[in-house]
C-alpha cells in the first residue's frame, strides 16, 4: 500500500483517539496484517451492556458495501474471506458517540505480510515482528523502520525489548525474491500512573522519610567516630614526635671531659706526732751596768 494512502487512516484514528472509551475493539487473529482470502474476527468488548456498542468502519475508499456494512454489523463481525477493499480503521461507537479504541488493518494481495501489535503497546514491554511469507515460514528478512533498515533476521523473527516512544513508527519487512509487506504503524503508550490512594486512607507521610533519617543518623555517627580516631591518632603521633625529638636533643648536648684528681701526700700520723713543731727560741745576754754620778749631766751612751 502506497504510503500516502495510510495518512487518511492514520489522520482518523489521531482524531478519534481524543474522545472517551469504555470499550475495546479486539482482532483475531491479532495482527494488524492480514492475506487477501484470510478469517478475521471483531468484536467489542462492552464494559456496559446496555450502551449498545456498533462496530465501525472507515475503509480507505468509499462504496455501498461500506455503508450497509455499517448498518448491519452489530458489535461484532466475523469476515470469512478478506478482501483488499476491507482494509481500514475500525473502531466500537455507542449511541451516545462513545468511541473505543481503532484498529488499522492492511489486507494485502501480495505474498508477504508483517505481523505486528494490533492494539498500542506500553513502554517497557517486548514487540516482536514476524515477517512471512504466504507459502512458507521462517525465511530470512530485513526489517525496516521509517524507511530505513534496523535489522536483518535469519529466521524472519526480530524483538525489540524495552520500547520506548522513539520506537513508535511506521514498519515493514522485506524477504529477498518475495517482495515487501505493506507498512503498519506501531503505536507506543506510556505506562499509566499508580493510582491515588482512597481519600479515607491518608497517604503515608513519615515512613518514606524514616528511612532516610536513619540512614543519615548512621552515617553521621560513623564519621564523628572515624573523625575523633583520627584526631587521637594525629595527637598520638605529634607526642611521640616530640618525646623523641627532646631525646635527641639532650643526648645532643652532653660533653664528656676527663678529671684527674690529684691528692698531696700525707706526712704520717706517727712521724708527726713525734716531731712536734717547736716555736723558735732566740737567747741573748743581758748585762746590767751603774753609771757613775758626776756633775755632769750627761749621761753616757754606753750607760743606756
Amino acid at each position: 500500500m502506497p504510503r500516502t494512502s495510510l495518512l487518511l487512516p492514520l489522520l482518523l484514528t489521531s482524531l478519534l483517539c481524543c474522545r472517551p472509551s469504555r470499550a475495546r475493539l479486539t482482532v483475531s487473529p491479532s495482527s494488524s496484517q492480514f492475506f487477501k482470502g484470510d478469517f478475521v474476527s471483531l468484536s467489542c468488548e462492552e464494559d456496559d451492556s446496555s450502551a449498545g456498542w456498533t462496530l465501525r468502519r472507515n475503509i480507505s475508499r468509499s462504496t455501498l458495501h461500506n455503508d450497509s456494512w455499517r448498518e448491519d454489523a452489530g458489535s461484532f463481525c466475523n469476515i470469512s474471506y478478506v478482501d483488499e477493499w476491507d482494509s481500514g480503521v475500525y473502531w466500537c461507537e455507542s449511541r451516545e458517540g462513545t468511541i473505543s479504541n481503532m484498529v488499522n488493518l492492511t489486507v494485502t494481495g501480495g505474498s508477504v505480510i508483517l505481523q505486528s501489535p494490533v492494539l498500542p503497546v506500553m513502554e517497557g514491554d517486548d514487540v516482536t515482528l514476524i515477517c512471512e511469507e504466504k507459502n512458507s515460514s521462517n525465511l530470512p528478512a530485513a526489517f525496516y523502520k521509517d524507511g530505513s533498515l534496523i535489522g536483518k533476521e535469519p529466521t524472519g523473527h526480530m524483538t525489540i525489548q524495552d520500547v520506548s516512544r522513539s520506537d513508535e513508527g511506521l514498519y515493514k519487512c522485506d524477504i529477498s525474491g518475495h517482495g515487501e509487506s505493506p507498512s503498519s504503524w506501531i503505536t507506543v503508550t506510556e505506562n499509566p500512573t499508580t493510582p491515588a490512594p482512597p481519600a479515607s486512607t491518608p497517604p503515608p507521610a513519615l515512613p518514606p522519610l524514616l528511612p532516610v533519617l536513619v540512614f543519615g543518623s548512621v552515617c553521621l555517627l560513623f564519621l564523628l567516630v572515624l573523625l575523633v580516631l583520627l584526631m587521637r591518632d594525629c595527637v598520638c603521633r605529634k607526642l611521640e614526635a616530640d618525646q623523641e625529638a627532646g631525646e635527641d636533643a639532650i643526648t645532643d648536648d652532653t660533653t664528656y671531659s676527663e678529671i684527674k684528681i690529684a691528692q698531696e701526700p700525707q706526712q704520717p700520723v706517727r712521724e708527726a706526732r713525734e716531731t712536734p713543731s717547736k716555736p723558735e727560741v732566740i737567747y741573748s745576754s743581758v748585762k746590767k751596768f751603774t753609771c757613775p754620778t758626776t756633775d755632769d749631766q750627761d749621761i753616757r751612751p754606753e750607760c743606756i
